[in-house]
Order: structure tokens, then sequence, then C-alpha cells
């Protein structure tokens, strides 16, 4: 059963879709808020903390994935153009680094002006899309951090995405 086939028509607030969503695939979460909640998702490489939070001024969706990050001082330099090289082959979100709380954070934030609702399948993409990617180049800010290699050299260790089928 696809995921939006367990809501009926009626419209959910898009924070409820997601509790449903964690559950579904039972994740740990802790809904901080009528707008807001947080997840712990684990992926290959480590566990992602993911927030969902709801504005309904700006009718926007934002998740924020982050995990911990602490890459010495001399290789921040080669962090960031390694930041900037990745964000140029991610097509929806953006990574960025946060100093302060040693965290490499991946943001998307899904617009629905005019009223409209999120799908679940939407909302699980977003989800889906954030942990494939902190995957994907988890390796590669590693490599950028933790050797000599410059940031292209360790962006080519990140894993391909696969076109068409076997």
């Amino acid at each position: 059963m696809a995921l939006s086939e367990q809501f009926l028509t009626e419209d959910l607030h898009p924070i409820d879709i997601v509790e449903h969503i964690a559950e579904h695939n039972d994740w740990e979460f802790d809904r901080v808020g009528d707008d807001q909640i947080a997840m712990a998702v684990q992926g290959q490489w480590r566990t992602y903390s993911i927030t969902l939070a709801w504005s309904g001024f700006d009718e926007t969706l934002r998740m924020i994935c982050t995990f911990e990050f602490d890459p010495p001082e001399d290789r921040m330099d080669v962090l960031y153009e390694g930041l900037n090289l990745v964000n140029d082959q991610c097509w929806a979100g953006a990574f960025s680094y946060w100093a302060q709380h040693k965290l490499m954070v991946y943001r998307y934030g899904l617009v629905l002006a005019g009223g409209n609702v999120a799908s679940p399948e939407q909302i699980d993409t977003m989800i889906t899309a954030a942990v494939l990617s902190a995957e994907r180049y988890y390796p590669a800010f590693q490599l950028m951090s933790w050797t000599d290699q410059t940031a292209a050299q360790a962006l080519q260790v990140a894993i391909a995405e696969a076109y068409g089928r076997a």
C-alpha cells in the first residue's frame, strides 16, 4: 500500500505525516511541538539527526539532517571548497558546516505556498534524499578533513548516482 493510501482525503498537518512515517520505519523520534519533530535515522556510516519543522507563516516544511563533524582547523579551507563542489552536485538541498556546533548539515525546504499540502511520498522522499546524500558524501568529507587530498580528489570517492536499470 502506498503511503498516501494510508491517509484519507483529509488535510493532515505535515508533522503528523512525518510522525506516521517515523513510526512506520521504527525510527526513534520526539514530537518537539505541534510544528516540529526530531528523529534519529540509522545510516551505513552513522546515525543522522533529522528535524522537520513546519512554518505556517512561510508555508514551508523545513528539514535539517545533521551529524557530528569536527575537522582539524588547518583543513577547513579544503572542507569549504569541498562543500561548494558537493553542493554543485545536489539538486535538492545543500550542505553547510556549522563550526560552532561541530555539525555537518544538510538542509532542504519544501515550499507549499497557496495552501498546498505535502503528500506522504514527498515527505518520505525528502527524508530519504537527505540520508542518501549524507551517506554518499560522508566518505569524501572524511577524506577532505583527515588526509592531504584536495577537495576534488576526495570527492572522487563519493558513490556515483546510478542511472538506468540492470
